[in-house]
């Protein structure tokens, strides 16, 4: 668990082949330290970080984050979101950012409540884009794939498979003719909206008992390693430019999931004054890792070109 210097701090930033050579970030990489690479993408990243089941239990945990009735019993995500058709099947394109009001959601989940009923299972609205399901203990749950391994990509190869997913299938296939018939998906095209027309299902399992840890804080607003964090009873800090300037040794600072042109403009000034002051690890989502020392700004035969 956690492959960062433990005296450093841990910057999570995307990956490494979306910065264009002339970003300011390669700054720090020409006078770092390369080290061995760590995990590649989301939920492995969350995974080294934390010591938790797997696959991750990210229903529960953020059920309990959100709503504090996690309990003993096993929970699926059920996010809204945005399947395309096309030409050779269908694409998930997004999904748990549907910019929903919770008029919508309710009004959405509505119609769909009675299908999970009829299975013995409770579909709950427990924020406008991220909806929960409560399993019984004796339901069957295949392996479901986390966002991150579907976006973008056919939605066949991403379903549940086997006898065990045949169920899962039926009830998807039903859940999407609820949804693409909706009343409200039509509003939403007429606003310049994409329909939420399925739910993606994900990170079955059981909240946790404790989730060890050898970070010490995180500076991040992401949902699940929000609920990670606080189920390892560390504190979080909302990402703003003071939050990351005033990091310290321990802590993990969530970037990975923004853009590397807002990087460049809003936070690397704060990355930069950062590194003068600690130790920074900086870990890309494409598994490449730097140490940056405040020393190593000194290296100045390593400023230009790589």
């Amino acid at each position: 668990m956690n492959g960062s210097v433990h005296h450093a701090i841990d910057v999570w930033l995307p990956n490494l082949a979306r910065f264009a050579p002339d970003h300011p970030l390669h700054g720090l990489l020409r006078k770092a330290d390369r080290l061995d690479d760590g995990e590649r993408g989301y939920m492995a990243g969350l995974a080294d970080r934390f010591a938790v089941p797997s696959p991750l239990p990210a229903g529960a945990l953020t059920r309990e984050l959100i709503a504090g009735d996690a309990g003993v019993e096993r929970w699926l995500c059920a996010d809204p979101a945005w399947v395309q058709p096309d030409l050779n099947g269908a694409r998930l394109l997004a999904c748990g950012q549907m910019q929903l009001s919770m008029p919508e959601a309710q009004a959405l989940a509505e119609t769909l409540m009675p299908l999970f009923d009829e299975a013995g299972m409770a579909l709950q609205v427990s924020a406008p884009d991220h909806w929960h399901v409560r399993l019984p203990a004796d339901a069957s749950m295949p392996d479901f794939a986390a966002p991150e391994q579907a976006l973008g990509e056919d939605l066949y190869y991403h379903l549940p498979q086997g006898v065990e997913g045949r169920s899962w299938r039926i009830l998807l296939n039903e859940l999407q003719v609820i949804l693409h018939q909706h009343p409200l998906n039509a509003a939403r095209r007429e606003r310049g909206l994409p329909p939420v027309n399925h739910l993606w299902l994900w990170g079955g399992g059981v909240l946790p008992v404790s989730v060890p840890t050898t970070l010490t804080g995180v500076i991040g607003d992401d949902l699940l390693l929000t609920a990670l964090a606080k189920r390892a009873g560390i504190p979080v800090i909302a990402r703003t430019e003071s939050s990351v300037t005033s990091a310290a040794p321990g802590m993990l600072i969530d970037l990975q999931d923004l853009p590397v042109d807002e990087l460049a403009t809003r936070w690397t000034p704060s990355l930069l004054a950062l590194a003068k002051q600690h130790p920074v690890q900086l870990s890309f989502a494409s598994g490449e890792r730097w140490l940056h020392r405040p020393w190593h700004r000194l290296r100045f035969w390593r400023g230009s070109g790589r």
